[in-house]
């Protein structure tokens, strides 16, 4: 006899909306099938059981007036969440200098404008060692597409040969070609003095002959238009440009060079600005400004707390070739770099030892055939070790990769990715290198449910990873984006469904651990809002929040408390917290707060600690080697054998 499911009245008018599926089912039945699996969907999901096997998704009430399109999130060690869109990708607030930054303090749902000095929009971030983040460069100019330039323009080389003095050009200084035409500086410029050397030469008796002396000119770069739109300011053949209302020696000493100043599409382009963000006066702080303009660029923490500024789009929109520098947070400057080419915002990672490797995954400017090789780069050397085994190697734009848990282990995951630029292809490709090896390569993992760009990834502290969203086409074209979520455990080397998310995301989405150990996504940037790529798209500004399973107290059981104890390890990098679960305590986890953008989050990692149980208190051990954890403001999680995590307490190491 088969049974047959009776719905309670309880669910019948959940499910029915008081009458309203059959009115609908009179007037259109496909919408009263839709309607009614909505229902269902959301009766399904609200089930205790359900949750405690997949988890939850809430959305965040943002009151309207604190609603930003999120470019990048950083957790800071207050706790709360640094929500950074600079212009958000809207010419319009670019144009109007209107710069946004929102503070979200998730322990209250409290939120606060943050006064916005630059445009951030495509900026870098690091995590300092005393707890500021470095937000480095942004948006100087947005770009201009095929067909729309109607004046040429492009680089300018500006060229000083006087060695006395620097000189400074305003935006709107004036070059005319020899020919006659005329074009406008965007930015202010300053050009260094030339710098003079000086030469002994002897003769061929030996003796000493009088000084000579050789002089070099300085040299800046800046963008410039054509001041009348026409064919006639086209050119491609390289010019020496005089720089009006200069006379006397001035018009000899300086003057603009240029390759070619067309009307071909015009990139984005950087600036050179760099800021602390100090979270207790929760304000930016204004430092010394790169040598490069930098868009799209990352910046990573290295083993003695400096940070190192790698590729992105310079001052006249093309990636830089190479022009790396480090940021030392004690005297707030800047110094230059080893010198490799990456395509924009490469993903980094510090690895044992003090190398940095390149996993191959990247946001996107570049050329296909240029620096997309994963390897292992030693910055102090700067030599370069391919790592090979990755399939689909193509196809590493855009796609998330991170340090599995622990770190210890020293391996890294590469999930999913897209072609080059605007491609349609799409990855379900996961891949896994053991840096440990003495010739690592990578190896295949599971594979993604489908091909997808965009996905956003998280450490866990029970060991797993959550992975979220993303698209299986370029910025969620066709409607494509990817309403699912799964956990990657690392000792099964498999996969596990989670809960569904309500929104989708795809690029300039983001996605973080918070403290209590949910987790926060942000954004979504996509270019059309419907399936038939007709309706151009809107910025998604909804927060939603995961809530995991462990959460979710299986069988009525809370979860581990930790209490007082010390903000920092002492001098054995042993650190002694009260509890009265020391007993049920297993494991005990250091995880480095995130500072995501366009799926690239270099910061986040999670290091295994030693851990000693007391009657009423736990003790935990950081391990002392800086390349491991590099110093900075950690989250403290401790599980229980069943991966039930505590709430985070904060430990200032290094």
């Amino acid at each position: 006899m088969r049974y047959r499911y009776r719905p309670t009245d309880k669910f019948r008018k959940t499910l029915l909306g008081g009458g309203a599926l059959v009115v609908l089912a009179g007037l259109n039945a496909p919408a009263a099938l839709s309607f009614a699996g909505e229902k269902y969907h959301a009766y399904k999901i609200s089930q205790p059981g359900y949750k405690q096997r997949y988890g939850s998704w809430d959305l965040l009430d943002v009151p309207k007036e604190f609603r930003t399109n999120a470019i990048h999130a950083a957790l800071l060690h207050t706790g709360k969440v640094l929500i950074i869109a600079g212009s958000g990708n809207s010419q319009k607030k670019f144009d109007k200098g209107s710069f946004d930054t929102i503070l979200w303090n998730p322990a209250d749902n409290s939120f606060r404008k943050i006064p916005t000095p630059e445009d951030f929009f495509c900026s870098g971030h690091s995590q300092l060692p005393d707890g500021r983040l470095l937000v480095a460069g942004g948006t100087a100019r947005y770009e201009v597409l095929d067909g729309e330039v109607d004046r040429a323009g492009g680089g300018m080389r500006v060229k000083n040969e006087n060695p006395d003095r620097a000189v400074t050009f305003k935006k709107g200084t004036r070059f005319r070609s020899p020919s006659g035409v005329e074009y406008v500086s965007r930015f202010d410029v300053t050009v260094p003095k030339a710098k003079r050397q000086f030469k002994i030469s002897y003769a061929s008796t030996g003796r000493m002959m009088p000084w000579k002396t050789k002089v070099t000119a300085g040299e800046a770069r800046v963008f410039v238009e054509a001041a009348k739109a026409g064919p006639e300011a086209l050119t491609t053949e390289a010019a020496q440009y005089e720089i009006l209302g200069l006379k006397g020696k001035d018009a000899d000493n300086l003057y603009g060079l240029a390759q070619k100043l067309t009307t071909e599409k015009q990139d984005f382009q950087g600036i050179k600005a760099a800021y602390e963000f100090d979270p207790r006066a929760e304000k930016y702080i204004p430092v010394s400004p790169m040598k490069e303009a930098r868009w799209y660029p990352t910046l990573v923490t290295l083993d003695d707390g400096k940070v190192l500024a790698v590729s992105g789009l310079d001052d006249v929109g093309a990636v830089l070739t190479g022009d790396n520098e480090i940021y030392d947070p004690a005297t707030k400057k800047w110094s230059k770099g080893p010198t490799r080419y990456f395509p924009t915002y490469p993903a980094l990672f510090l690895t044992k030892g003090g190398k940095l490797f390149y996993s191959g995954s990247n946001a996107g400017y570049g050329p296909a055939q240029k620096g997309r090789q994963p390897g292992v780069w030693d910055v102090r050397k700067n030599t370069f070790t391919r790592v090979n085994g990755l399939t689909d190697v193509d196809q590493t734009e855009t796609s998330a990769s991170l340090m599995l848990p622990p770190a210890q282990d020293q391996k890294v995951m590469v999930l999913g990715g897209g072609g080059v630029g605007e491609s349609s292809l799409a990855t379900a490709r996961t891949a896994i290198v053991d840096l440990k090896q003495d010739n690592p390569g990578f190896e295949k993992g599971p594979s993604l449910p489908q091909g997808t760009r965009y996905l956003s990834s998280v450490l866990m502290p029970d060991d797993s990873v959550f992975t979220t969203g993303g698209s299986s086409d370029y910025r969620g074209r066709s409607a494509s984006d990817i309403h699912k979520a799964q956990f990657y455990d690392p000792p099964r080397n498999a996969f596990r469904p989670a809960a569904d998310p309500t929104v989708g995301r795809n690029y300039h989405s983001e996605a973080l651990l918070l403290p209590d150990g949910r987790v926060a996504t942000f954004g979504s940037d996509p270019l059309f809002d419907d399936a038939d790529n007709t309706k151009l798209g809107t910025f998604e500004q909804r927060v939603e929040i995961y809530t995991p399973p462990y959460l979710h107290g299986g069988g009525g059981k809370d979860r581990p408390v930790l209490g007082t104890g010390p903000a920092a390890p002492d001098a054995n990098g042993r650190a002694t917290f009260a509890t009265a679960d020391a007993d049920r305590i297993t494991k005990a986890r250091l995880m480095r707060p995130s500072a995501v953008t366009h799926t690239t989050d270099v910061e986040q990692r999670s290091i295994a600690l030693d851990l000693t149980k007391g009657a009423g208190e736990v003790t935990v051990e950081v391990p002392k080697d800086p390349t491991l954890v590099p110093p900075g403001w950690y989250m403290l999680f401790v599980t229980d054998a069943d991966g039930v995590p505590s709430e985070a307490k904060w430990l200032k190491v290094g």
